[in-house]
């Protein structure tokens, strides 16, 4: 009977005894003490492969370092190099399987990504896996490393890497919004303020206030990704650089910088950085306003698409399904219902990256695994809502232009317009009639003859009354 090579395993050894990994695993002891230690989310590191990479790019540069400051011979070097690029590019990201929120600081984290670089690494030098007499996880591909300044500086790589994303996806909204502000330029509507007739404006006005919103926002998020630019690799334990040799940190900043392709510059003060989640703070607190920002915009399209008898119907949203299995040919706002909720849940998240910076204590924050977890979703998320809010919702809004022409005719708002030119007393007056009667200012005004016909004509005409920026609502 020919034995199952799934079924066949390696001895592996560490402080707490002996334990049989699968054969073919290229994580080892470590690893499998951690998947069992930390059933939480059911969520593996690999879930993040902006995280894998950045964990590969962190080892590669260290070994790059290492090897220049004579600590690690040649072939060792090279078989760490060539095992990360194959990371980096892809290769192994299964291999990755301790939960992404685990206790420890990100240790567990650490000793997956040494182990599958080691295991490897000794296959390219021509050796089995477990073989770590000839290339070791912690000896070898940890060098002059510690958890405590890996972790944090993969979590910043890999954080940059992924607000890449979320910025090119808020420019995809913000010119879907600027798209429908140039199309809407024409079309004169009453502006509202605490849900109340307020003055006149113009549709492409309304929705140029959206793009100008994600634009500003984009360059507080670029300003808040800048900050992690600033690493405490070369720190390892709690920033006095201990087993580390001198000049290592810049030799393996400058290595990382080179693989990155990323401005890394090495922390003054690497006691103070190792410690210090404050940079994550700024991040989560930019997301959570776009966030904020972003669904203030939903609330609003969906208000002013509300109806489409019995509410406001000034828009249309594209119907993308059917909105009742009770009430035929309902549609609902499912759009901007779904990027409501991202919202609520990166606001959330931000509670959570403000508490685990918070509970840090003196040399180092233990709660960076949370952190991560939390960034990482918000940013994702976040990614997803605003193409999916661009492309199944903003591009296909249309105005229900009869409807907003009939909104600024039969506003009490217009009174707003003759202030200076017929008295606040006279237009109020006007204003509270036309509510009583259920009739128009303008009719008004030319009834009690406080204007000539031409000058009312003039002063009501869409390009005073939106500060020129509007030519007819037809």
């Amino acid at each position: 009977m020919v034995a199952d090579p799934a079924l066949a395993t390696r001895r592996e050894h560490d402080l707490l005894g002996d334990r049989d990994v699968p054969a073919d695993a290229y994580w080892g002891i470590h690893t499998l003490r951690a998947t069992e230690n930390f059933p939480i989310t059911g969520i593996p590191i690999s879930a993040y492969p902006h995280l894998i990479e950045a964990l590969a790019a962190v080892k590669e540069s260290a070994a790059v370092a290492n090897e220049r400051h004579g600590l690690l011979p040649e072939p060792k070097a090279g078989a760490i190099v060539a095992a990360c690029r194959e990371i980096r590019a892809g290769a192994l990201h299964e291999e990755f399987v301790v939960d992404v929120v685990q206790g420890g600081a990100g240790t567990s984290t650490n000793m997956n990504a040494n182990e599958v670089v080691a295991n490897r690494a000794l296959e390219l030098l021509g050796h089995a896996k477990g073989e770590y007499a000839h290339l070791h996880p912690n000896e070898d591909v940890n060098l002059s490393q510690s958890t405590n300044d890996v972790y944090p500086t993969a979590l910043r790589v890999a954080t940059i890497s992924a607000a890449r994303g979320l910025v090119e996806a808020m420019a995809v909204l913000e010119g879907a919004f600027a798209t429908k502000a140039a199309e809407f330029s024409d079309v004169v509507k009453m502006g509202r303020t605490q849900l109340q007739d307020a003055v006149p404006m113009t549709l492409g006005q309304e929705f140029s206030t959206y793009a100008v919103m994600l634009e500003e926002d984009r360059t507080r998020l670029a300003e808040a990704v800048a900050l992690l630019h600033e690493i405490n690799l070369g720190a390892t334990a709690i920033g006095t650089g201990l087993n580390a040799p001198a000049g290592y940190a810049e030799t393996a900043r400058g290595a990382l910088a080179e693989i990155t392709g990323l401005p890394l510059a090495t922390a003054a003060n690497l006691v103070e950085a190792t410690q210090d989640c404050g940079a994550f703070v700024q991040l989560s607190g930019v997301l959570k306003r776009i966030a904020v920002k972003l669904s203030k915009t939903c609330n609003d399209l969906r208000l002013l698409s509300s109806g489409p008898r019995a509410g406001l119907g000034e828009i249309n949203l594209p119907p993308v399904q059917a909105g009742s299995s009770i009430m035929p040919g309902k549609v609902n706002p499912v759009i901007p219902e779904v990027v409501n909720q991202v919202a609520f849940e990166v606001i959330g998240n931000d509670m959570t990256v403000t508490m685990a910076a918070e509970a840090g204590q003196l040399q180092l924050n233990a709660f960076e695994p949370v952190i991560l977890h939390a960034l990482s979703k918000s940013i994702a998320s976040l990614r997803a809502a605003c193409l999916t809010l661009a492309e199944r919702c903003v591009t296909g809004i249309t105005a229900n232009v009869d409807v907003l022409r009939a909104g600024v005719e039969n506003s009490i708002g217009l009174a707003t317009a003759l202030n200076p030119h017929i008295g606040y007393t006279a237009a109020t007056a006007l204003a509270q009639e036309a509510l009583r009667g259920n009739r128009g200012v303008a009719e008004l005004v030319l009834e009690r003859g406080l204007l000539p016909a031409d000058r009312l004509a003039e002063l009501l005409h869409p390009d005073h009354l939106t500060g020129g920026t509007a030519r007819s609502a037809n």
